[in-house]
């Protein structure tokens, strides 16, 4: 990867595990994602007209399309991953979603748009899924799935964190393609995706308008910073896209599980903190190995 895109994947990183620390704290769920689509709409219009509302009407049937198909696995992601924490533990489900993603991702990067990866970047992007796990106690997991009382709860993170991921891959391929095929503005691809996130949400808020209320009065400080750092994030790591394969984007964007530990140790339990360092280790060494293949 150029220097231009390991900057903007580690700037990415950063954003990521900021907004998602405020979003865990503020213990959002349905309405809260409408809230942060409501808030993006908002907020990144006045860019969105800078940057190219001439570019927005001369797209055809294919431009909407692909959006649409963005914004539809970008909510089954959310509505998967929120049902992931509600049957099944954060410390299970997240690192499941956060490490088989990037896996799926290159994988699918080679296959779907025809990237190639070098012994070298394909080491990196292992280190980095195993050190992932490593960071979230990954070990710990195939002990809890053989006790009686956790077994069930296991399973269930693993089922549900590893369709996260698929979901994560689908939307970054599909995203990846939008960038560097279509040549779609990265920001036009995150605000659109983000618009048409709230007619398939919209139903849930209608349905509870007190609920939704309420969770705006509750929550809003915290949307308006998901709706200010999630694009922010998202963009830098399209156009990374756009300077760097797709297949070593994807993996290297998961450094922000190591930013995450380091702005809220709680995030995923202490753990042993030895198995922490060796994954911090993993995550640094395959970012290299990112960078140098």
């Amino acid at each position: 990867m150029t220097p231009l895109a390991i900057t903007l994947v580690l700037a990415a990183a950063a954003c990521h595990a900021t907004w998602n620390l405020v979003a865990k704290k503020a213990g959002g769920g349905n309405h809260f994602v409408l809230m942060g689509s409501l808030l993006v709409g908002l907020l990144w219009l006045p860019v969105v007209v800078w940057v190219g509302v001439q570019a927005v009407v001369q797209w055809g049937i294919a431009e909407w399309l692909i959006l649409a198909a963005s914004a539809l696995v970008h909510v089954l992601y959310f509505r998967t991953l929120l049902h992931g924490y509600q049957v099944a533990d954060l410390t299970v489900v997240y690192p499941v979603a956060r490490g088989s993603a990037p896996l799926m991702s290159s994988i699918a990067a080679v296959l779907v748009l025809g990237e190639t990866m070098s012994f070298v970047s394909a080491a990196g992007a292992l280190a980095v899924v195993a050190g992932v796990f490593l960071i979230a106690g990954g070990p710990g997991l195939w002990r809890q799935a053989h006790e009686p009382a956790q077994r069930d709860r296991v399973h269930g993170g693993l089922w549900w964190g590893g369709l996260t991921g698929a979901f994560i891959a689908g939307y970054t391929v599909i995203d990846g393609y939008a960038v560097k095929v279509m040549l779609i503005s990265p920001i036009l691809v995150d605000y659109v995706g983000n618009v048409l996130r709230i007619p398939i949400m919209l139903p849930f808020a209608l349905r509870d308008r007190a609920g939704f209320g309420q969770a705006w009065r509750a929550q809003w400080r915290a949307a308006l910073v998901v709706a200010t750092l999630g694009p922010l994030s998202y963009v830098m790591v399209l156009y990374a896209v756009r300077f760097a394969p797709l297949s070593h984007v994807a993996p290297a964007r998961e450094v922000s599980m190591l930013f995450a530990a380091l702005l809220g140790g709680s995030l995923l339990g202490e753990g042993d903190r030895r198995l922490r360092l060796l994954g911090a280790a993993c995550i640094a060494a395959g970012v290299a190995g990112l960078a140098l293949g």
